[in-house]
């Protein structure tokens, strides 16, 4: 393998443990030869400046601060020599000639530059010389090259120069007299050209030093190493979905270190640019990952490979009719700003030239707009120019990647999604290039604004986040389909389905990301959160994402109430809870308003369970057909009640017996009341336009009057003393060769009816299975063989996939492909 050049961090160095595993993964990877590039202990160069602002600021606390560093580093090397003698010998000396500068720092009240520059590059010659008398303990080449001794640069204006011939001939003197197959060499430090004053990089210095030699060693790649697994498309601490680039350009790379991606820097990767070396991003404790591979081509694919945000800013506009058509008024602009050390980071011009937009730093804003009303002053005063403000509190967000060239549709995408998020964009910029979208915005909205946009690149268009209410039979059985379909969904049909808002009725459990429905019942009972409805909501109507979803498993009334103020915020809501389609008019009324005005809502499991009753009602309407009649059984416990009574045992027994198999609520009064199925007629009747309230239902319960009152043991207790009732009417059907049902009937002109009924055995009421509903739809298509609708149509689990299926539907008309 040819000559590779790795950089190491200062946390991929923070302690002897790290200088350990940095020595084997180098010796691990089986290179030819090496150049390892290594920082500062982590923390080191910050102390190091700090204590020559201590000692110039006379505060005597820097000799305890540097004590401190001493014995860091003196530990260090105990912990991981075995005979650290030499290298303890070699910090004394250090430490020792260190004190001395900072004593002279705090004679003098002062820190002079070129003394500065001495103390803040030390922390990397004695990281280097650590790591080298470890390799040599290993019996392993590694070769210490203190780079001050080879590197010769000329600092300028923009940055720090390489000058490159020197340098080149000072390293080939330094290998001809110290030839080996590893260099250890420190970062970030280097010497002036001019005069061989100590000097060093600058920020990300030792980034810079990886590059630059790299270069002079003409090395086939250079790795990166860091302490995450590559370039990020987004800042994960503000957006936890972003996603480790596989390959980017340089050019891409650039574009996202200057908006303030913790990429690597600009300069760090000219020496690299120069000589087509590829750069990798790596991970010092995941080094089994391929991490993020830098260089000319970078790939075409995804187009936007990162998005980013550059904060603390400033929008200057200046504006005025006497600016069209008037040639040299940007020159103006930007060399006022120039003569005033401002550095613009975004300029916006629209094509009328009625108005220039810079961003600056927020910092130069009372400066720029003195200047530029002081450059206009004349235009000003004769009201060519109308206004020259700024306004602080700006953040330009970009967009990155330079698969946008020729791509239609990129910045519809771009604002679209903050069009979703509802960020008012203040100025636009892209250059012709194609490779950055840039927009300003109000910083409060920055990061809104960034998972949005990501969520627009990066996730399905059909990710939904999902908030499930009511976490009972129904819910649990719902959240295991939901488990065991994911992955399906999202391999086969793109969609991605996001449970990130559990609540029962006391506490809920909400997740940033997606909640694991593995172990959902833990984190809920671990969870300190009240219930609270609308900040469940509000976390569930998640901006970046583009669509939001609550499923109310629950059967509350109160649950209800909030459908109407979710569906207007652009939430779809999907329940088996019939309080909503069944309650007060009104109320429902104003929910099917905010429906058809924002989102979906949907009922299926309302009424049939898993049974298609509701979607068969709508395509019979919709399709232009009249509904005459309807007629059911939609109580699968009185179905199953009903079949088994033949008179071989009383009815109280059966219901006895259906309780003890989960066939009844806990209180069968619940069922046998007839309520449960009133509603469900309601809902059927409001379906076909008839405005039908719960009260005008003639409902037949079979609840005894005597019964009503009381706990549910005392109501079976007593239930047998109306056995003979309910044994004459089976008696009395059964010798007109009748079957009893608890049917219910709605005509077309609103009659509802809910009740026991003698039915002929060839009805096909009369022949069903034990716990199945049955509907029959009596149209105008359908007039002589009415259309049937049959089957299970209750229980948790064809309850939840009823509701399933109205998730997949809502999906669906989304646009995903189900």
């Amino acid at each position: 393998m040819p000559l590779i050049a790795h950089k190491f961090g200062g946390s991929s160095v923070a302690s002897a443990e790290r200088y350990r595993h940095v020595a084997q993964l180098m010796i691990a990877r089986g290179d030819t030869e090496q150049v390892v590039v290594v920082s500062a202990m982590q923390g080191v160069t910050d102390l190091l400046i700090e204590l020559t602002q201590l000692a110039s600021a006379k505060n005597s606390i820097w000799v305890e601060k540097l004590t401190a560093l001493h014995n860091k580093h003196n530990t260090a090397a105990r912990e991981l020599l075995s005979d650290p003698g030499q290298i303890l010998s070699a910090y004394r000396t250090g430490f020792e000639d260190l004190a001395h500068l900072l004593r002279t720092m705090e004679l003098i009240g002062s820190a002079p530059e070129e003394m500065v520059e001495i103390v803040q590059g030390l922390g990397e010659v004695w990281s280097a010389m650590l790591l080298a008398a470890h390799f040599h303990e290993l019996d392993q080449p590694g070769v210490f090259l203190d780079a001050r001794d080879v590197l010769r640069v000329t600092p300028n204006e923009l940055h720090v120069g390489v000058d490159w011939l020197p340098s080149e001939k000072l390293l080939a003197r330094f290998r001809h007299d110290h030839p080996s197959k590893r260099y250890v060499i420190t970062g970030f430090v280097a010497r002036r050209h001019q005069n061989d004053r100590i000097t060093t990089l600058g920020r990300n210095g030792s980034d810079y030093s990886a590059s630059i030699f790299g270069a002079l060693f003409d090395a086939a790649e250079i790795h990166i190493w860091t302490d995450v697994d590559g370039v990020l498309s987004a800042d994960p601490r503000r957006v936890p979905e972003a996603v480790v680039l596989d390959h980017v350009s340089y050019d891409e790379a650039f574009e996202l270190a200057y908006f303030g991606a913790k990429v690597i820097h600009p300069q760090t990767m000219a020496p690299a640019t120069a000589k087509s070396i590829p750069v990798y991003i790596r991970n010092t404790f995941n080094a089994s990952h391929p991490g993020t591979r830098i260089d000319h081509d970078g790939g075409r694919e995804p187009p936007i490979k990162g998005i980013t945000t550059i904060g603390g800013l400033a929008l200057i506009t200046i504006e005025g009719a006497g600016m069209i058509g008037v040639p040299g008024t940007a020159e103006r602009v930007f060399a006022a700003l120039r003569a005033a050390k401002v550095s613009v980071t975004m300029i916006s011009q629209g094509s009328s030239e009625h108005s220039i937009c810079c961003v600056i730093h927020a910092g130069d804003a009372d400066r720029a707009r003195e200047v530029l009303a002081d450059a206009f002053g004349r235009e000003i005063t004769l009201g060519l120019i109308q206004r020259v403000v700024s306004e602080r509190g700006i953040s330009v967000l970009a967009v990155v990647g330079d698969g946008m060239a020729g791509t239609p549709g990129i910045c519809a995408q771009v604002f679209n999604a903050l069009g979703r998020a509802k960020v008012n964009v203040r100025a636009i910029a892209q250059g012709s290039s194609e490779r950055n979208i840039s927009v300003a915005l109000a910083e409060g909205e920055a990061t809104r604004a960034l998972r949005a946009v990501h969520a627009g690149f990066y996730l399905s268009a059909q990710t939904l986040s999902i908030g499930v209410i009511g976490p009972g039979h129904v819910g649990q059985a719902l959240l295991a389909q939901i488990r065991m379909a994911q992955p399906r969904l999202l391999r086969d049909n793109n969609i991605d389905l996001r449970v990130r808002a559990i609540s029962a009725s006391k506490r809920m459990v909400l997740d940033e990301l997606t909640l694991d429905l593995s172990d959902w019942k833990a984190a809920l009972e671990r969870s300190d959160l009240s219930c609270d409805l609308d900040a469940l909501a509000r976390h569930v109507r998640a901006e970046h994402l583009p669509h939001a979803m609550i499923i109310d498993c629950s059967a509350s009334s109160d649950v209800a109430e909030h459908y109407a103020k979710w569906l207007a915020a652009g939430i779809h809501v999907l329940t088996p809870n019939k309080q909503a389609g069944a309650g007060p008019l009104a109320r429902y009324r104003a929910i099917q308003d905010a429906a058809r005005q924002s989102a979906r809502w949907r009922y299926e499991a309302t009424v049939g369970a898993g049974l298609p009753v509701i979607g068969t009602l709508r395509d019979l309407i919709d399709t232009g057909d009249r509904i005459e009649r309807i007629e059911g059984i939609f109580s699968g416990t009185l179905a199953y009640l009903f079949n088994r009574f033949d008179g071989s045992q009383p009815f109280s027994a059966l219901v006895l017996e259906a309780r003890q198999a989960g066939y009844t609520e806990p209180d069968p009064r619940d069922d046998l009341s007839g309520l449960d199925v009133a509603r469900k007629l309601v809902i059927l009747a409001r379906e076909m336009g008839v405005a039908l309230e719960l009260s005008q239902v003639t409902v037949e319960s079979l609840v005894p009057d005597a019964l009503l009152d009381g706990d549910s043991a005392a109501f079976l207790a007593g239930l047998p003393s109306f056995d003979a009732a309910m044994a004459t009417r089976f008696r009395e059907a059964k010798e007109r060769g009748q079957v009893l049902r608890y049917c219910a009937l709605l005509e077309a002109d609103g009659a509802a009816a809910v009740q026991l009924r003698a039915l002929p055995t060839d009805h096909p009421f009369a022949h069903i299975a034990l716990t199945d509903n049955i509907v029959s739809f009596t149209t105008e298509r359908y007039h002589r063989n009415p259309l049937i609708v049959r089957g299970p149509g209750a229980g948790p689990d064809v309850t939840a996939a009823g509701v399933f299926a109205d998730l997949l539907r809502v999906a669906a008309a989304l646009g995903a492909r189900v």
